[in-house]
């Protein structure tokens, strides 16, 4: 299908609150290939859980909300908050002066909800019984709470919703802004996800899953996405949040962006609740409805931002959709994660943002740790050190439990950052 203008959405601001830090810091650190990913220290929730974690900043609630109610929400909100607030400031936009606020979306993804909240009211009851429970647990724990805390902030009175699907959550977010946009539902969507996993219940039940990462003396060396040694995910928590706006609304402003979002496809395996395709068609079909979708031959991709965890199911099996999708030659190829840890519901979204920087300042990020490529992960790996590439097309994916498949097509902006 040939698009056309009114097609057109830019990613005109980014706001993140990662392992590796803000938006600056992410850039500047994984570029130069440093982690993020660290051993909880002693009184952190999962001390002793988890010998590597991906660990975000902590955010003051009371900077994004009034001290009435900063100790009523959840982590995931407070990062999501924080994050949206970073993402409109970037852009430059402050809704009802530079936004119409009847066309201004908000589409926040979580996996969990507010987890934090939850298990320390449980807590509270089981010890104390039930006049301990807070009456705010809905209100700071719902996962709509991050969707709807940032509309409240900001005056956002246009279209509102929340995603979950798992760690493809992130992606679908921008899917669904791209598609807000293109629809004529909206000007500008502060879209992304956020989840604050790092809990001792979750840690524990992932732990015996055996699907995290194990047996690393230097937790810095844990998360290792296509390397042959890899043995699991690292368990992060953070928020991403993109400002995605409609490409002319963004010119009237002078805000040409970091890139545009020009594509999306999602599929879904339909196999089972946790595993992959062996074969990655699902995680494929998605790769090639976002390109036909922007219109985009799989020869004209420069770079691919993989979803990447580092378990050995998984990688391996996006490695086979992308030379399903592209052939012998695959674009250049680098998973952040390595870095970061996986940052679920978040991921999508913060890997969307790593790859409009890739493209505005023509930089692939290294994947860290990925010192010995599996041959079954046989692609154009960028490692040891980021790659120069005037790249013009860069294709974001997010995969899940559930089968969930979502793929985003990105591309320079003609006039440039």
């Amino acid at each position: 299908m040939k698009r056309t203008a009114r097609d057109g959405a830019s990613v005109t601001g980014i706001g993140l609150v990662t392992p590796l830090g803000d938006a600056t810091g992410f850039f500047t650190a994984a570029w130069e290939g440093r982690s993020g990913v660290r051993r909880p220290p002693d009184g952190h929730p999962v001390a002793g859980l988890l010998d590597a974690a991906g660990i975000a900043p902590d955010i003051d609630p009371s900077t994004v909300l009034p001290p009435t109610e900063a100790r009523r929400v959840d982590r995931f909100v407070v990062l999501a908050m924080a994050a949206a607030d970073a993402a409109l400031d970037d852009a430059g936009i402050a809704i009802g002066r530079d936004a119409d606020p009847a066309r201004t979306a908000v589409v926040l993804a979580n996996s969990f909800g507010g987890l934090t909240m939850f298990e320390g009211e449980a807590v509270a009851r089981h010890r104390q019984g039930r006049t301990a429970v807070t009456p705010y647990l809905l209100a700071g724990m719902l996962p709509n709470m991050a969707t709807a805390r940032i509309a409240i902030r900001h005056g956002v009175r246009g279209f509102t919703s929340t995603i979950s699907t798992a760690c493809a959550s992130g992606g679908y977010a921008v899917a669904e802004a791209l598609r807000l946009v293109r629809e004529g539902v909206a000007d500008v969507v502060v879209c992304g996800g956020a989840d604050a996993p790092l809990l001792p219940t979750i840690a524990t039940t992932f732990t015996n899953a055996r699907a995290l990462a194990s047996g690393w003396a230097d937790p810095v060396e844990a998360s290792r996405p296509f390397d042959r040694r890899r043995n699991g995910f690292v368990l992060g928590e953070g928020a991403g949040v993109l400002v995605v706006e409609r490409r002319a609304h963004a010119a009237a402003r002078g805000r040409p962006g970091y890139a545009d979002v020009i594509g999306w496809g999602v599929a879904t395996d339909a196999y089972h609740p946790t595993a992959p395709l062996p074969d990655g068609a699902g995680a494929a079909e998605s790769m090639r409805r976002a390109l036909a979708d922007a219109g985009v031959a799989p020869a004209d991709v420069d770079y691919v931002n993989a979803h990447a965890t580092g378990t050995k199911l998984g990688d391996a099996a996006e490695a086979r959709a992308l030379r399903a999708v592209f052939g012998g030659h695959t674009p250049a190829v680098s998973s952040i994660k390595g870095a970061t840890g996986h940052l679920l519901a978040a991921a999508g979204a913060v890997e969307a943002a790593a790859t409009a920087l890739a493209l505005r300042h023509g930089l692939l990020p290294p994947t860290h740790n990925l010192d010995d490529p599996d041959p079954e992960c046989d692609l154009d790996h960028v490692r040891k050190a980021a790659r120069p590439l005037a790249a013009r097309t860069a294709l974001s994916t997010s995969f899940a439990f559930g089968g969930h498949n979502a793929s985003l097509v990105l591309a320079t902006h003609p006039g440039g950052p």
